[in-house]
């Protein structure tokens, strides 16, 4: 019987974890970032959301009480563009090697979700790996088995033939033979019925958006180049099949000829934009499209360059988008384009990713305000999910962040991160 009374017990623990009040008491709140900043507050959590926000040092009977009077308290921030299961400063033939199996993924994509979790990310959006990894490790996160922000995967990309996510791109044909005859490779698709089949397959597969590659890539093998590889009509099937399947739709896309098919084919976000040019920003006014400027890739490049990491096909193309980094956003920037923050991490390191908001300021001439904006309202926004988290107002999630400084004057604030919650949970900041 005592047992009985200790396992019942238990399950009611666990099913009103949720139940547990806190009172977040904050040095400034920064209850949205385009507002002015509150004074000393108390943030009250209840059932995983945000219940009211009361002046002062408040300390409800009850209450869990966690004292950040020292610090800012912010939402969240979203990040975009990320690979989870991926890892930074890796030639990139390593993922062809038995340790980086879609098995060791998993495990890996954990680890990075418990990084950008402790960096101050509470939404992320996987764009690219093993559809089965990325779904599992979002899974695993959503179900409380494992630390992290809230996960979106795209699972594998859509490429072309030789393009930017064919896995046999680059490799000696003995070896890509075998890949294109025994790998399961639906999503490398041409013309236009291959390519709504591959949408739909990863929609019934589970994922939550469709990233395809509009282009060529900096970091893969191939010499194809960073223009367009999709035909105009191949782009507009995978936008209108993803949106048929009520899933937004992303585009790799470095090109400008590239980043304006895939602009008119109906794209939601273009990530990258690395050469866009004024008639490319121009389309993405005209279609509300967002902008999604991955800065942080550029110090991987850089890395990897130093360290001799690539092939002399992938040294050129990297040699070329450095000479031009920031210089996209900025005149998204300057054009009034909706932008979102997406790092492109494992290309950098995850646990850096908050970086992203520096460059934004630096690099792409956004003001520190505007970088912060962008960091947690407009990811929710692009996401569909900005009823749900990106500020602090009563009802929403409680995805929450603690840092040492204004981060709507200071851009390195975010850098500084002291206590994390996501969905209402705090974050474990050491293991």
């Amino acid at each position: 019987m005592h047992k009985m009374l200790l396992a019942a017990a238990a399950l009611l623990a666990a099913g009103t974890a949720h139940a547990e009040t806190y009172a977040i008491q904050a040095g400034r709140v920064v209850v949205d970032a385009a507002k002015p900043a509150l004074g000393p507050s108390t943030i009250l959590v209840e059932n995983g959301r945000i219940a009211r926000i009361l002046p002062g040092a408040a300390a409800p009977a009850g209450a869990i009480v966690v004292d950040e009077r020292s610090r800012t308290v912010m939402p969240g921030m979203t990040d975009v563009h990320v690979h989870l299961t991926g890892d930074s400063g890796q030639p990139w033939y390593t993922s062809l090697t038995q340790k980086y199996s879609a098995a060791y993924g998993v495990t890996r994509g954990l680890v990075h979700a418990k990084e950008m979790a402790r960096a101050g990310f509470t939404t992320v959006r996987d764009l690219g790996g093993d559809t089965s990894a990325v779904i599992a490790v979002r899974d695993a996160v959503r179900d409380g088995a494992f630390p992290g922000p809230r996960v979106f995967v795209s699972g594998a990309p859509l490429s072309i033939i030789g393009g930017h996510a064919d896995p046999a791109t680059g490799l000696p044909p003995e070896i890509a033979n075998v890949i294109e005859e025994h790998g399961d490779n639906y999503t490398v698709c041409t013309g236009v019925l291959q390519c709504q089949t591959a949408v739909r397959k990863l929609a019934a597969a589970g994922v939550d958006v469709i990233k395809f590659m509009a282009t060529g890539g900096v970091l893969d093998p191939g010499a194809m180049g960073l223009e367009q590889h999709f035909t105009d009509e191949e782009m507009k099937a995978i936008c209108d099949m993803s949106h048929a399947m009520h899933l937004k739709c992303a585009a790799h896309a470095h090109g400008p000829v590239g980043i304006r098919a895939a602009i008119r084919a109906g794209v939601d976000s273009i990530e990258h934009g690395t050469f866009i040019d004024d008639e490319g920003i121009a389309e993405m006014k005209k279609h509300g499209t967002y902008y999604s400027a991955t800065l942080m890739a550029f110090t991987g490049v850089q890395t990897g360059l130093e360290k001799h990491l690539f092939t002399p096909a992938i040294e050129a193309k990297g040699r070329s988008t450095l000479g031009v980094w920031g210089h996209g956003l900025n005149k998204a920037y300057r054009a009034g384009v909706h932008i979102a923050l997406g790092t492109d991490s494992a290309v950098a390191p995850h646990s850096l990713a908050a970086r992203e908001v520096g460059l934004m300021v630096s690099k792409g001439g956004m003001t520190p305000r505007d970088a912060l904006i962008a960091a947690t309202k407009g990811g929710p926004d692009l996401l569909g999910v900005g009823q749900e988290t990106g500020t602090l107002d009563p009802g929403k999630s409680a995805d929450l962040i603690a840092v040492d400084g204004d981060p709507l004057s200071d851009p390195a604030a975010v850098t500084r991160v002291g206590y994390v919650m996501v969905m209402g949970k705090p974050i474990p900041m050491k293991d």
